[in-house]
C-alpha cells in the first residue's frame, strides 16, 4: 500500500520507524513461511501414518493367504472344509475343521444372544432411567469389565463357572450311560464367558446411540401421550437402530475374535457344538497347537487363522456398512 504524502513526510523525518515498518512486514513474512512449512510437515505426516494403516492390513491379508493356501491346495478343499475329524498328528492325519467352524459360529451366536439383550438394555438404563449417581456406578462397573485381561476371565471361569457347569451336567445327565462328561468344560461354560465379555462393547456403543438420538423425538412421543417406557421402545430403540446394530457386530466381532478365556474354560476336544460338550473354537486351535505344529500341521493352523480373519473382515465390513447407511439417513 502506497504511503500518503504526510505519512511519506513523517517516514522522512523518522527513519527508524520506516525501518520498524519493514522489519514488521519481513518478520510477518518469514512466520508465515513457517507456519505453511509446518502445515505442510504436518499433512505429511498424516498422510505417512494413515498409508502406514492401509498398508499393515494389505500386509497382512496378504502374508495370511500366503500362508493358508497351500494347506489348501494340499489337502483340499472338501477335506478341510466338510469333514469333521481333527487329526493332524496321526499315522495319516484328518484336517477336517468343519466342527471347529460350526462351535466358533454357534458359541458366538449363542453369546450375543444373551449378550446383545442385556447389554441394550444396560444401555437404555444408563442413558433413559438411572439418575447421575448410579449411571455412573454402572459406567465404572462397565468400565472395569472392559479393562479385565481375558486370562482373569479364563481363570475365573475355570474357579467358579466350571464346577457349576459340571453340577448341572451331572444332573442333566444323571442316566445317561453315553454322555462323556467334561467337568463343566464345554460349550456352555465359553458361551457364558464370551457373553460377558462382549457387553461392554455393546453397552457403551448402544448408550452412545441412543443418546445421540434428536432430543425432539422422545419430546413429541411424550407430548402425544406415550409413557416412559412406550416411548424408549417405539421411539428411541428404533430411531437410534443403525448404531445399535453396530453395537450388535462389533460385540459379535468381539466374541468370535477371543482366544485366552475360551482356551481354559471350553475344553479343547473336537466335537459337535452341543452345550454339554467339549469344544474348540477357531482361535483355541490355533493357540493350542502352534507351539509344537510342523510341517503340513503348521500350515493348516494358518489356514484356519485364514478362515478366522475371513470372518472378522467380515463383520467389519457389516459394521462399516451399517455406519454409513445410518450417516446417510
Amino acid at each position: 500500500m502506497a504511503l500518503s504524502a504526510k505519512d511519506a513526510g513523517h517516514a522522512g523525518n523518522n527513519p527508524g520507524a520506516l525501518n520498524n515498518g519493514r522489519q514488521e512486514k519481513d518478520n510477518a513474512r518469514r512466520l508465515t513461511s513457517v507456519h505453511k512449512i509446518s502445515e505442510v510437515i504436518a499433512e505429511m505426516f498424516f498422510t505417512f501414518c494413515a498409508a502406514l494403516a492401509i498398508l499393515a492390513v494389505v500386509a497382512i491379508c496378504f502374508y495370511m493367504i500366503l500362508k493358508g493356501i497351500p494347506a489348501v491346495r494340499q489337502v483340499g478343499i472338501k477335506e478341510i472344509f466338510l469333514r469333521t475329524e481333527w487329526r493332524p498328528t496321526a499315522e495319516e492325519p484328518k484336517f477336517g475343521i468343519l466342527y471347529i467352524i460350526l462351535t466358533s459360529l454357534v458359541g458366538t451366536a449363542a453369546s450375543a444372544l444373551i449378550g446383545v439383550p442385556a447389554g441394550i438394555l444396560t444401555a437404555v438404563y444408563l442413558a433413559e432411567l438411572a439418575d447421575q449417581r448410579r449411571a455412573e456406578l454402572v459406567r465404572d462397573a462397565v468400565e472395569i469389565l472392559a479393562g479385565i485381561p481375558s486370562v482373569i476371565y479364563g481363570l475365573l471361569g475355570i474357579c467358579l463357572l466350571n464346577p457349576l457347569m459340571y453340577r448341572l451336567e451331572r444332573r442333566v445327565f444323571a442316566d445317561s450311560g453315553t454322555h462323556r462328561f467334561t467337568g463343566g468344560a464345554n460349550l456352555l461354560s465359553a458361551v457364558l464367558v464370551l457373553t460377558v465379555m462382549m457387553l461392554p462393547t455393546v453397552i457403551r456403543i448402544s448408550e452412545v446411540s441412543i443418546r445421540a438420538v434428536h432430543p425432539g423425538v422422545k419430546a413429541s412421543s411424550l407430548a402425544l401421550g406415550a409413557s416412559r417406557i412406550q416411548t424408549i421402545f417405539h421411539c428411541l430403540l428404533p430411531a437410534a437402530r443403525p448404531g445399535l446394530l453396530t453395537a450388535v457386530v462389533l460385540g459379535t466381532g468381539r466374541a468370535l475374535g477371543e482366544a485366552m478365556a475360551i482356551t481354559l474354560v471350553s475344553g479343547g476336544s473336537v466335537n459337535a457344538p452341543f452345550l454339554f460338550n467339549s469344544v474348540r473354537f477357531l482361535t483355541t486351535a490355533v493357540v493350542s497347537e502352534m507351539g509344537y505344529a510342523q510341517g503340513l500341521h503348521r500350515q493348516m493352523l494358518f489356514t484356519i487363522g485364514l478362515v478366522l480373519f475371513g470372518f472378522i473382515l467380515l463383520v467389519n465390513g457389516i459394521a462399516a456398512r451399517i455406519l454409513r447407511k445410518g450417516r446417510e439417513h
